[in-house]
């Protein structure tokens, strides 16, 4: 798509106990690391969205095991990590009508935070633009993978 897509797994987990760790253990036990997640749950099941060094791999490790695991681009988005850092990226975004499915963050080296957001596939690459020519640092997804 872009050098701005970001592979993100999401993988879907009963609501049970250890089932988080299960999937920490077999993603550690084949040597890939986990750069950003987030975990969303209801009484039943779980849905954890994770970035991750080799997302293929990881894929086919946890399917392996038998997870139920798909991957879906996002985008990731560099701010500083103070009062209205994720407000100046979410304002383009509303602002010219694109909606946010998701969006989770984790902070960086430095005072910065980054940013993942989950856009409908018809709005991602104008999205990406509107970003950079509003000045906002996108990060390109082999910084993740390195």
């Amino acid at each position: 798509m872009t050098k701005y897509a970001v592979k993100q797994l999401s993988v879907f987990l009963e609501n049970r106990r250890g089932r988080l760790a299960d999937v920490a253990k077999v993603l550690a036990e084949a040597g890939i690391n986990i750069r950003a997640l987030f975990l969303a749950d209801s009484s039943e099941f779980g849905i954890l969205r994770l970035v991750v060094n080799n997302p293929e791999k990881a894929k086919a490790v946890l399917i392996s095991k038998g997870f139920a695991a798909n991957e879906t681009d996002v985008f990731a988005v560099e701010v500083e990590d103070k009062p209205g850092g994720f407000y100046s990226v979410i304002k383009i975004l509303a602002e010219n009508g694109i909606d946010v499915e998701y969006t989770y963050a984790y902070a960086g080296a430095s005072h910065t935070a980054i940013l993942f957001f989950k856009v409908k596939n018809e709005d991602f690459s104008k999205a990406l633009k509107l970003l950079e020519e509003s000045g906002h640092k996108l990060i390109e997804a082999a910084k993740f993978y390195e």
